[in-house]
Formats: structure tokens, C-alpha cells, sequence
């Protein structure tokens, strides 16, 4: 059964007035589940909160308690340009971080899988030491830690459809030959991160504005899918960013449901071949309120 988890806390983050990162994004997630009669046939689950030990495998003592501190009790904070905490901002951030952990939890105790974790704020732009980009934690490291660290899967791979680079989560994991990291992002684009070249465990895969469905799956199919069946993943990632959408103003890709629903299904038959299944699929980026809730649904057709 598809596992689905969230939290009533993920929605009390408020980046501010007109932000696009926004409560209604996951709103509209749960109205297109719904409409579309998948909420009838998945499993809901209410993320716990992440503790002090899981975020500590990939991030800075540090810095995790740096963010602790800074979080308000009324009014706002100013991380970044970009990265903004409210009064709901830390709870949320801990249900975002903690969704993984249990998403692991319940694949690896064949409870649930595969499980999609809708949650914010999202977490791929989070580096070791740094918030950046609507990102605290780095959720999707997190979960991956949590799978190697305490159950003892040996090799898992984290692939980044999101229109931006993953540029935490290459930070993160970048020296650590038990995880291959695929990503693909528009380029040159924020956060101008990236690599032109494959390394042993980093497949980069920059698409210059305009690219669209059929250069992304080229792409895909060149790149990361020979990269990921090599590596043989006992588990598999998804940093699931729908931004690249055509119908997305946050980017100038031009995606549609469709190939969000092609790059699923090949995805899963990577699982199938090599995790018995294993996948987590956790919430990016995606803001266009019709082209994210639309998308999601294609996502959660094909993990089915």
C-alpha cells in the first residue's frame, strides 16, 4: 500500500506575504487526492518529529542549534534572502525532517512502500552548516542517514528531479561512496551549484532553459539511469521538485504531468530490480498551485 505523510504542523511554516512557498501548496495536494480518488487508496500517516540525533548525521551541532535559537515566538526571522522562519517555521521543520525517518521506519519493516512524504518546508538546499533557499533541514539526507546508519542498508541512491540543483544534499553526501546522487536542474540558474562531469558518486545533469519533455528524458536515459542500475541501490530517494513544469513561473523548463509520470515509472523499475521496492518520494519545490497538485497525483499513479 502507498504510504502518505504529512503533518497539520507543515502547514503553520509561513514564509511571509505572497511567498511561493506557501501552506496552499499542500492544501492543493490534498484536494487533487481527492478529485482524483487517490486518497481513497492510500495510507496516511502523521510525521513525528525529527530528533536531535537523526538531523545530527548530516548536519552541524552547530548549526542545528543555531536554528533552535533563532526561532521566533511572533513575528519573523531572516535566514537568508530566501529563507524565512515563523512561529510555525521550527515544527514544521522538525515533521518535514522527522517524515523520512518514519517513511524508512515503515519500508524497512514492510508496513508501508512505497511512501511520499508531503511536507514543508522543503529541505534539498539545507547544506551541512547552512539553511538556504526555503531549506532548513535537508529532509531527504536525513531519511537516506537514518536507512544507512541505524538499519544497515550499504548503498542508497537519492535522485533530484527539482528544477533547482540539490546543492545540500551534494554537500552533504558528496564524499560518501555509499550514496549515488543524481540531479538534474536547470543551468545556469539558482543556486549555481552543479557539476558539467560525472564523478563516482555525483551524476549531474544540467538542461539549459527551454529544454524540454523530450530533452529531459534524453537526458535522463543517458545519464542517470545507466549510473543508477551500475550503482545497484538497495534503496532508493526521490527529492520529488515539481518546478520545472511548463506551466511553473519559478523556472523556464518546460515539464508536463506526463514526464513527471515517465521519470516515475522508470525510477520504480530500478527499485523493483535492485531495492525489492524500496523507494521514498519527499516534496520539494513545485508552486504553481494547478501544475504541482496535478503533478503529484502522476507521481503517485505510477508509485502505485
Amino acid at each position: 500500500m502507498l504510504g502518505f505523510v504529512s503533518h497539520s504542523d507543515c502547514l503553520e511554516h509561513d514564509a511571509g506575504p505572497c511567498h511561493p512557498e506557501c501552506r496552499q501548496r499542500l492544501e492543493a495536494i490534498d484536494n487533487q487526492l481527492l478529485m482524483s480518488g487517490l486518497d481513497f487508496v492510500i495510507r496516511r500517516y502523521d510525521a513525528p518529529k525529527v530528533s536531535r540525533e537523526a538531523l545530527e548525521r548530516v548536519h552541524d551541532r552547530e548549526y542545528i542549534s543555531r536554528v533552535y535559537d533563532m526561532a521566533p515566538t511572533d513575528g519573523s526571522v531572516e535566514i537568508d534572502g530566501d529563507t524565512v522562519m515563523s512561529p510555525g517555521t521550527l515544527a514544521a521543520a522538525e515533521r518535514a525532517a522527522g517524515a523520512g525517518v518514519l517513511a524508512v521506519d515503515l519500508i524497512m519493516k514492510a508496513e508501508a512502500g512505497p511512501v511520499f512524504c508531503a511536507v514543508r518546508p522543503p529541505g534539498h538546499h539545507a547544506e551541512h552548516d547552512q539553511a538556504m533557499g526555503f531549506c532548513l533541514f535537508n529532509n531527504i539526507a536525513v531519511a537516506a542517514a537514518h536507512a544507512m546508519d541505524v538499519h544497515g542498508v550499504e548503498r542508497v541512491a537519492i535522485v533530484d528531479f527539482d528544477v533547482h540543483h540539490g546543492n545540500g544534499t551534494e554537500d552533504i553526501f558528496m564524499r560518501d561512496n555509499r550514496v549515488l546522487f543524481c540531479s538534474s536542474f536547470q543551468h545556469p540558474f539558482y543556486p549555481f551549484a552543479g557539476h558539467d562531469s560525472e564523478t563516482a558518486n555525483l551524476v549531474d545533469v544540467p538542461l539549459s532553459a527551454g529544454t524540454d519533455g523530450a530533452g529531459f528524458r534524453t537526458a535522463i536515459s543517458d545519464h542517470w539511469l545507466p549510473a543508477l542500475r551500475k550503482f545497484r541501490p538497495q534503496f532508493l530517494f526521490i527529492s520529488a521538485g515539481f518546478d520545472a513544469h511548463v506551466l511553473d513561473d519559478m523556472s523556464s523548463l518546460a515539464l508536463s504531468d506526463a514526464d513527471y509520470a515517465w521519470i516515475t515509472k522508470e525510477l520504480q523499475a530500478i527499485a523493483q530490480e535492485h531495492c525489492s521496492g524500496r523507494i521514498v518520494s519527499m516534496l520539494e519545490g513545485g508552486y504553481d498551485l494547478t501544475a504541482l497538485p496535478r503533478s503529484v497525483v502522476a507521481h503517485l499513479k505510477e508509485l502505485l
